[in-house]
């Protein structure tokens, strides 16, 4: 099933085939979403099998566990957690080893779709952008309270954003006077009048938006918290299945599998035992292909990358 809901999962069947070694394994869904991996891989899965799913966001844990799109399998369960949370969930369970961790870094059409979200300029509604609605600080907070500096590093560093510091002067000055930025067509008109130039086909406003979600949700900071977490989780053969959506994220899974791909030595004592031995085999790198891009456009930029655990 590739469809669940308004949700069209990417790379499905590549990513579920790369993961599902043994069928009577143990395996994590650290982005349950609206379940289109993790109903495919339950498929994948015999009687002895296990799926213990995550997500940061309650409607993605509702919509798992009640209403017409409920999983109603004792091989499945749910937390309500990021994925950084994995190893205490995992050991409150009693779960030292798992098969598999699959990945899906994309944010979920219901999440863009939903104006109440925030994520996304197309629509007019409060500026919230967390995936995780009962905690944190929303985005319009931050804006109304960081200074200059730091919501430039932001918009820069978490959106190669050109303009990031004409963005965040723009922001400054109409906070100082009186104009509290708190929707997203509030912050999409400022960022049109502050930007310069124009990408071809690309709204102006959508390096800032991206850039605001990264770093409300703490993003690339969880997901090399995962990535270092799993690899002692894995079992030997286990595999590590990732799919990201921005350069930000993929450079960071394309260098943790390169680093734990080869091992280092001391240089000064060629013959000794590694400092740090091979943890990983770095197997395959794989995009969707034209029909499905054609099908769903937001697939256009996903790459998966799966590796491997070394026996050990």
């Amino acid at each position: 099933m590739d469809n669940e809901g308004l949700h069209t999962t990417v790379l499905l069947h590549e990513a579920i085939d790369m993961i599902v070694t043994r069928p009577d394994g143990i395996y994590v869904d650290g982005t349950f979403g609206r379940g289109g991996h993790s109903r495919l891989l339950l498929e994948r899965l015999d009687a002895g099998g296990r799926l213990i799913a995550f997500d940061k966001d309650p409607a993605a844990v509702a919509a798992a566990t009640g209403g017409a799109q409920a999983i109603a399998d004792a091989r499945f369960s749910i937390v309500h957690a990021s994925f950084a949370e994995l190893p205490h969930a995992l050991a409150a369970r009693g779960i030292s080893r798992i098969d598999g961790l699959l990945l899906d870094l994309g944010v979920s059409s219901p999440q863009i779709d939903d104006p109440a979200r925030g994520f996304s300029f197309r629509f007019d509604g409060p500026l919230d952008m967390r995936m995780d609605t009962t905690r944190g600080e929303t985005a319009a907070d931050f804006l109304a309270r960081a200074d200059e500096r730091h919501i430039a590093e932001v918009i820069r560093d978490y959106g190669e954003e050109r303009f990031a510091v004409s963005i965040a002067k723009a922001i400054v000055a109409g906070r100082a006077g009186g104009r509290v930025l708190r929707t997203t067509a509030e912050l999409s008109h400022l960022v049109a009048g502050a930007v310069k130039t124009r990408e071809p086909g690309q709204d102006p406003a959508t390096r800032t938006f991206q850039a605001l979600r990264i770093f409300v949700n703490a993003e690339l900071e969880e997901l090399a918290e995962v990535l270092e977490a799993a690899v002692p989780l894995l079992a030997p053969q286990g595999r590590l299945v990732v799919i990201s959506f921005h350069s930000l994220e993929d450079r960071i899974v394309k260098t943790f599998i390169a680093r734990e791909s080869r091992a280092e030595v001391d240089r000064r004592a060629p013959f000794a035992p590694p400092v740090r031995p091979l943890r990983l085999r770095a197997l395959h790198r794989i995009k969707p292909g034209p029909t499905e891009v054609l099908r769903n456009a937001r697939a256009r930029s996903a790459i998966l990358r799966v590796a491997e655990r070394i026996d050990g």
